[in-house]
């Protein structure tokens, strides 16, 4: 009969484990868009944790001063939070994206409910950034997203403390929130961009027309059509952008 043992070390190391991996499972998009309820959250936190401890067991245990956990713990959730944010930050791209097109199509004025934050979020960018979740997973990104959790491991064992060196991979992954989120909508930026130039003249030459009652409608028909189109020729930036989240953690690491 199988019995199971635990000890000071095994419970030390699946404490610092769930606390490095718990700001991915609470705070990342790709597993808080499933509202989960939070018992069941956590329950694969600690499974999840369980099963990193047992296939890491190189992790050096922990001693047993109290003050030394505590510090340990703040030092594992600061580095599980730095990697939650290069996931937010990518697919924060999406949400950016949307914004956009929503002041450009006029959708600016309608807000839905994110169901990942529960805040109010863009309409075409809550759209964007389900569809990005749905193709992250679609794509076996999230067995890359384990492979490269396990290896955090290795380079900043449990207890070590995470000392950043340099700041800049932060900085420039918020900045490619940004880059991308304009890269993913510009074939519809700027066939809006043509559509206000095209009505602005006809608005000099024919000033009896109301352009702001028909550029709306246009404005979105088009947007829509052009943006269903591009998402054929999307697949590459999509893993271009899936490819800047594992490149950040890297250079965090």
């Amino acid at each position: 009969m199988m019995q199971l043992s635990i000890n000071d070390a095994w419970a030390h190391n699946l404490l610092l484990c769930a606390a490095r991996i718990a700001p991915l499972f609470l705070m990342s998009p790709l597993f808080s868009l499933a509202q989960l309820p939070v018992r069941i959250r956590w329950l694969l936190i600690l499974v999840f944790s369980a099963a990193c401890v047992a296939l890491k067991a190189n992790v050096a245990p922990l001693a047993g001063a109290s003050i030394s956990l505590w510090v340990a713990l703040l030092g594992e959730v600061l580095l599980g939070a730095v990697l939650a944010f290069g996931i937010y930050c990518v697919f924060g791209a999406f949400l950016f994206g949307g914004r956009i097109l929503d002041l450009q199509m006029g959708f600016g004025v309608a807000n839905l409910v994110d169901p990942s934050t529960r805040q109010q979020a863009p309409l075409l960018g809550t759209a964007l950034n389900v569809m990005a979740v749905m193709t992250f997973y679609l794509l076996d990104s999230h067995h890359l997203l384990i492979r490269a959790l396990l290896y955090t491991f290795d380079v900043v064992p449990l207890g070590s403390g995470w000392q950043p060196d340099n700041l800049a991979p932060i900085a420039n992954v918020f900045g490619l929130m940004f880059v991308f989120g304009l890269m993913l909508v510009s074939p519809v930026v700027f066939t809006l961009l043509l559509i206000d130039a095209a009505m602005a003249v006809a608005a000099r030459t024919m000033p009896q027309m109301n352009m702001f009652m028909l550029g709306i409608p246009v404005k979105i028909a088009v947007g829509i059509v052009v943006l269903a189109c591009s998402l054929f020729y999307m697949s590459g930036l999509l893993k271009k952008i899936y490819a800047a989240l594992f490149d950040y953690w890297m250079a965090v690491l």
